[in-house]
């Protein structure tokens, strides 16, 4: 699959939706390398026998975004599931910050925009507007290579 033919939104949108979740991971990571950041996908770390895995790590300057990808479509539990989710990516970054002793911000990146947009003081980012959310926290470049989010 190769993500620099995302050239506009609805690229971006038909990929993320028809991609498996393999996928789904590694367009994450392509959006944070095309803003400058170093990645790392499916990363596991391990401390006194407890062992965690992270879908995308990505580092620039000094912040580490810890990054769980959700490529659930809709159905009546996902709010829940999601906020489950949450929770347990909290703990999971806790974890790693305690391991690493770096600056982590965990973030969830879904397919779909979802009803709330931070829980638990975790951001929650759909696909469509990681770009955006990039920029937002002044670490994005915006490059000219990152997918289009415009026509949003």
């Amino acid at each position: 699959m190769n993500f620099d033919d995302i050239k506009d939104h609805n690229d971006l949108q038909k990929v993320s939706s028809e991609s498996i979740w393999q996928n789904f991971e590694r367009l994450v990571a392509f959006i944070f390398e095309k803003n400058d950041f170093k990645v790392e996908i499916g990363k596991v770390k391990t401390s006194n026998k407890k062992r965690r895995q992270y879908d995308v790590i990505a580092r620039s300057k000094d912040r580490t975004f810890l990054v769980e990808c959700k490529r659930w479509s809709g159905n009546r539990y996902r709010l829940s599931a999601l906020k489950k989710a949450t929770m347990d990516h909290r703990e999971r970054s806790e974890f790693y910050r305690e391991l690493t002793n770096e600056f982590v911000v965990p973030i969830i990146v879904t397919l779909i925009e979802e009803e709330i947009q931070v829980f638990e003081d975790v951001p929650l980012v759909p696909v469509s507007k990681l770009n955006s959310f990039l920029a937002e926290v002044g670490l994005g470049l915006s490059s000219p290579q990152a997918p289009d989010e415009s026509n949003a």
